[in-house]
């Protein structure tokens, strides 16, 4: 059966957060941080470029800037991602308008949910997220091995 095994994965304590926001959806970022700064304040924050400078002039957060989304930063955040180096994403986007770089915002999901990492793409999922009481222990996910699949697809093909 493909994908029979998953490998665990550790969160640490304490929680890689990747904030990002589409342009109308800027403002909902920050008036979202703004309510829930006093336990983002307690996490390793990432951003795309634009979102993390408007948080870190607004709200004087420490955050570890990529470039802004459409230049690659949702890409460098995906990297991470799959290095498990970020934990749980925060990605207020706006499906109602077409955006240029679509692509790349489906791929963040996508590699999102091929890694099991949090996603929340709204508010509402972003305050259960934040305020679970998973958010201060170590967790333990499991990813399924779509390496292992793959790579015995590879056998089939050279055997």
């Amino acid at each position: 059966m493909p994908y029979e095994t998953s490998v665990k994965v550790k969160f640490p304590k304490k929680k890689r957060i990747a904030l990002v926001a589409h342009d109308s959806r800027k403002k909902d970022m920050l008036d979202w941080a703004r309510y829930n700064k006093d336990l983002l304040v307690m996490r390793e924050l990432y951003a795309t470029g634009t979102t993390g400078t408007i948080l870190e002039k607004e709200l004087g957060l420490t955050i570890h800037k990529f470039k802004s989304g459409p230049l690659g930063g949702d890409q460098q955040i995906g990297a991470r991602i799959a290095e498990h180096e970020i934990d749980i994403v925060i990605f207020l986007w706006d499906p109602l308008q077409s955006h240029p770089h679509e692509p790349d915002i489906y791929a963040l999901q996508r590699i999102a949910t091929v890694y099991n990492v949090v996603l929340a793409c709204d508010r509402s999922t972003a305050d259960f997220v934040i305020s679970s009481p998973l958010m201060d222990e170590q967790y333990e996910k499991l990813v399924l091995n779509y390496e292992k699949e793959r790579m015995g697809q590879i056998d089939k093909l050279i055997s």
